[in-house]
């Protein structure tokens, strides 16, 4: 396989990605301002910063209301995260590997691409947006599910599931980083009641709260949910269940040694979650570092499987 075939399919898999988590972010994050007392004060702007991109918004706009973070997030084309800049790059990407991918994937990407583009104004307005972003949400599962069933797994497919669980292991120490500021933001005479909605909306955010009571066996608990979205080796978002799946798919592919001693060496750091008092700013530079060490394993795959001067991957 050529490197460039393989760097888009990685990046198509990754755009996928950050459709469907941005869309339930924003989705989430609407109805945990509705859960949380009116006294305690939480700005959109919060999900600007989970998603380090402030400079480009105070760039954009001049304050931090509402409609311009949720516009930012999901329709602002000179925001390269944003879901509309991500849907069509994954359009783009699809066009130009369509030989190596299902043909209905190309029609599925298509027309999930035709009904943003028709409808993003139902996603920035409040009317109509819970039912906007449960139609995109949908459409990207559907558009996963699609591969899952018709794909060999061969190259190709290694490289969808590189992209598809990198992106999703960054969104999920991004979202207990959100789940951890707001904790330490709330007073102590309301830090129950804010663990049990900050933290619920952390669990529905990546549609876990089923997976996380069956496993858990107990009520939302701070702790233990930050521990299950780490650490859990079955629910398909956790951290560990992301890093399993790439180290997986990068023993399928050749000059894979270096990646897979990094990919060990995450795997086998954790940090101890035995109470609440173990989220606090200490446990934000845990995910910090996380993320540090996602973005490192980014570049080790631009090394190893992307360079311009390597021709072929597999």
């Amino acid at each position: 396989m050529l490197s460039k075939v393989a760097e888009k399919l990685y990046w198509t898999a990754r755009y996928m990605e950050r459709v469907e988590s941005t869309a339930r972010l924003v989705s989430v994050y609407d109805s945990l301002l509705f859960d949380l007392p009116q006294e305690f004060d939480i700005s959109w702007y919060n999900l600007v910063t989970l998603n380090s991109s402030e400079s480009l918004f105070e760039k954009e706009y001049a304050n931090r209301s509402e409609l311009n973070v949720v516009k930012f997030l999901l329709a602002d084309e000179a925001n390269p995260s944003s879901m509309l800049s991500a849907l069509n790059m994954v359009r783009e990407n699809v066009r130009t590997t369509r030989d190596v991918l299902p043909y209905d994937y190309w029609e599925m990407v298509n027309e999930l691409h035709i009904f943003a583009r028709g409808n993003i104004r139902q996603g920035i307005f409040r009317r109509a947006r819970h039912k906007f972003l449960g139609q995109m949400i949908k459409g990207c599962q559907q558009i996963n599910g699609s591969i899952m069933g018709t794909m060999s797994r061969d190259a190709s497919w290694h490289f969808l599931r590189l992209g598809r669980n990198l992106e999703r292991a960054d969104m999920a120490t991004r979202l207990l980083d959100a789940g951890a500021v707001i904790q330490i933001l709330s007073e102590a005479e309301i830090h129950m009641l804010i663990g049990q909605v900050v933290w619920g909306n952390v669990l529905r955010s990546s549609s876990a709260d089923l997976s996380y009571r069956r496993t858990m066996r107990s009520a939302v608990r701070d702790c233990d949910v930050a521990a299950f979205l780490l650490y859990d080796p079955h629910f398909p978002r956790s951290l560990h269940f992301c890093l399993s799946a790439i180290l997986a798919a990068v023993k399928k592919l050749p000059n894979s040694n270096e990646v897979v001693e990094k990919l060990q060496r995450i795997l086998k750091t954790r940090y101890e979650l035995e109470n609440s008092q173990r989220l606090g700013d200490e446990f934000r530079d845990y995910l910090n570092q996380l993320q540090l060490d996602l973005g490192g394993l980014h570049l080790q795959f631009s090394q190893t499987w992307f360079s311009l001067e390597q021709k072929d991957t597999a």
